[in-house]
């Protein structure tokens, strides 16, 4: 989260950063620190520079006119919060999406789903969060290569506890990891012994369960990721692994405040499943893949839509994806 503190007399138009979500708005210049009711109005996206205006009580501000729109001058000091937004997911919503969400991809395996989820991290990494990502479906090495190719040097993110990358893909060949962080079994009874454990404690008393590594930097983990929770119906019975998702793994991120982003491939398991995690879900994204015509033949292009959320207003229509030469991915206007 973003803090600007804008004095008095400042222009209320303020450029900010395309990583962030307008907040909130209090002022502190008269009688302590108070929030404001504000309106505020974000102009067209995707530009390099976002601006947001606010409109506030006229002890605070002062109307100027200008030649394109209404101005205002502050007279007191204000403070503008700002949170990061999750790319690609936020970019169809107008508003951020509760701490503490559990979000439900369901992808074509032959769709930019795993690249996506690469951008998301990198996007709130290079916003300064730290970020989770639980590696299921490929070697953790070609994350942080992926990393590389979007300017982040992962190596020396995990270094410095930003970012938290643990190992399932290993469990999945029969192989002992060796990560930092990894599981060595994908049963669900031995996950559910460190995840319950955490959600059995006090608040204040919270910590990294075993193989969660460093207490302080797991419990300020902004977004996890999970790649492919498909990945557990190999090692469990489907009624098992579907109650560790819906009575731990969820339950972990709404009482850490920690948004969860879980990815489960599509047309893999039964009706049953996709209707349980649905209903417990607090969005449902699609990832899939689909063919275009062009001057040339057919074209295979990623497409992602927001199906539900809960509290948030979305665009619910399909997007296509682009994707840049080093991996970036893109929603195309």
């Amino acid at each position: 989260m973003m803090h600007l503190e804008l004095g008095a007399r400042t222009g209320a138009w303020h450029r900010e950063p395309e990583r962030y979500h307008f907040l909130s708005i209090s002022t502190y210049g008269q009688g302590g620190h108070s929030p404001l009711i504000c309106r505020y109005k974000w102009c067209a996206k995707k530009r390099p520079e976002r601006r947001f205006k606010f409109r506030c009580p006229h002890h605070v501000t002062h109307p100027t006119q200008t030649e394109k729109y209404n101005s205002y001058t502050l007279l007191n000091p204000v403070r503008v919060t700002l949170v990061p937004r999750i790319p690609l997911i936020e970019d169809l919503t107008s508003a951020p999406i509760p701490r503490g969400s559990n979000l439900l991809v369901e992808f074509d395996p032959a769709s930019e789903w795993y690249n996506a989820s690469i951008n998301i991290a990198a996007g709130l990494l290079t916003a300064g969060e730290i970020v989770g990502y639980n590696v299921a479906a490929q070697p953790p090495e070609r994350i942080r290569a992926q990393l590389g190719r979007l300017g982040l040097d992962a190596r020396e993110l995990e270094k410095l506890g930003r970012l938290r990358l643990t190992d399932f893909y290993t469990a999945t060949l029969g192989q002992k990891s060796e990560e930092h962080y990894a599981f060595d079994s994908l049963k669900v009874a031995d996950l559910s012994i460190m995840i319950s454990t955490q959600l059995m404690r006090p608040v204040k008393e919270k910590s990294a369960p075993v193989g969660f590594g460093d207490p302080d930097n797991f419990l300020n983990i902004f977004l996890r990721i999970a790649d492919n929770v498909s990945t557990l119906a190999r090692f469990n019975e489907e009624k098992a692994w579907i109650e560790f998702i819906l009575t731990r793994a969820f339950p972990l991120g709404t009482s850490l405040k920690q948004t969860q982003v879980f990815g489960l491939v599509e047309g893999l398991h039964s009706d049953g499943v996709y209707k349980a995690l649905e209903a417990a879900s607090d969005g449902v994204i699609d990832f899939k893949l689909e063919e275009v015509a062009n001057k040339v033949g057919q074209r295979a292009a990623s497409i992602i839509r927001i199906r539900s959320m809960r509290d948030v207003p979305f665009d619910a229509r399909w997007h296509r994806l682009k994707t840049g030469e080093n991996f970036e991915l893109t929603i195309e206007e």
